[in-house]
């Protein structure tokens, strides 16, 4: 198994160098391809706010990327739930740090519009301090 780096997953995913896509795409197709949390998080960040695509493309992009049978997302549950959240229109970071601190009670910020969408989606507890 190797670990690979959002250029890497951005490369493969958007193909705008052709010698890249072609590297990034035989090294993620001929190993397993650990991606770490960082990495999906920075990649939906560079895809949606460098490239410009729609945030909900982005979610599909990621998603079908995650379900490739070589790619081994770190805590995939935790990604792919957070991925479904963002798809339903929670912002993806908020989304992904909701569901890593589930397990340890309500997730405490000044953050609003998140509290408001964690309720409307059944997620986890979001309350002001």
């Amino acid at each position: 198994m190797i670990s690979i780096d959002t250029n890497v997953v951005v490369r493969f995913l958007v193909g705008d160098d052709v010698d890249q896509f072609r590297r990034a795409d035989r090294v993620i197709r001929d190993n397993e391809a650990f991606v770490p949390l960082t990495v999906l998080l920075e990649s939906e960040w560079v895809l949606r706010e460098t490239f410009e695509i729609p945030r909900l493309a982005v979610v599909r992009a990621l998603r079908d990327f995650a379900n490739l049978p070589y790619v081994v997302l770190e805590d995939a549950p935790r990604a792919l739930r957070a991925l479904d959240w963002a798809a339903a229109g929670m912002d993806f970071a908020d989304a992904l740090h909701l569901a890593g601190s589930a397990q340890n009670g309500p997730f405490v910020s000044f953050d609003r519009k998140l509290a408001k969408a964690a309720r409307r989606l059944g997620a986890p507890e979001v309350r002001e301090p």
